[in-house]
């Protein structure tokens, strides 16, 4: 088991052990902001199902990888893959679905900027982020929080993208540096939670995609 998914496992144990079987709660904010919509979620997990009208985006159906494998241990099951795709380059119409869902997902990306354009681009109403805070799992701790002007280098081609494990986390950020990314982006905050009311070791970001693509017009 890869280093990010023991880290779950020891917070899994502190938490709650349920006969080996465990399920983070679902989230009252996703409920509120989400129930009655149609969404897609990016790389969504039977261990932390949000309960809510989606389908699952991943990059591969194969349920042999790490992050399902994982899944599987958690809770005895591994949430199916609906749409295969990267969770940067989907497969949808502009404003296609009502929202984009994401927990513990872009600090895996190397793009992250690209990441959340592209669903602001599909999304109608609301892109919701969970991401974990830095000190969130013990590989973590010791790492630097990503500044901004590296993200930008990222997205603009100054900095290449590096081979990596899928497994890593490639960025950090405290909920005022995501926020501070937003706003540097021109997208619409609506709402942050902090801590989130999931797994409880991040924060939610709610972005509104109608306002944003409003002020860029």
């Amino acid at each position: 088991m890869p280093k990010f998914w023991q880290d779950f496992n020891v917070l899994r144990k502190r938490r709650k052990e349920r006969a080996g079987k465990f399920k983070f709660p679902e989230s009252a904010l996703a409920h509120a902001y989400l129930d009655g919509l149609d969404g897609i979620e990016i790389g969504g997990s039977a261990h932390n199902a949000f309960g809510l009208k989606t389908r699952n985006v991943d990059y591969t159906t194969d349920m042999n990888t790490s992050f399902k494998r994982a899944e599987i241990e958690m809770c005895g099951e591994a949430m199916p893959v609906d749409i295969v795709a990267p969770g940067d380059d989907l497969p949808f119409e502009d404003e296609s679905v009502d929202f984009v869902l994401s927990s513990h997902v872009i600090e895996h990306f190397f793009d992250p900027i690209r990441a959340i354009e592209e669903w602001l681009r599909v999304a109608r109403k609301w892109v919701f982020i969970i991401c974990p805070q830095r000190d969130a799992l013990p590989s973590d701790v010791d790492q630097p929080l990503t500044p901004l002007d590296e993200l930008l280098a990222r997205h603009s081609g100054e900095i290449a993208p590096q081979v990596h494990d899928t497994d890593e986390h490639l960025t950090r950020w405290t909920s005022a540096g995501f926020v501070a990314m937003c706003e540097a982006r021109g997208w619409v905050v609506d709402f942050v939670q902090d801590p989130d009311d999931k797994v409880g070791n991040g924060f939610t970001i709610v972005i509104d995609a109608s306002k944003t693509r409003a002020r860029r017009r």
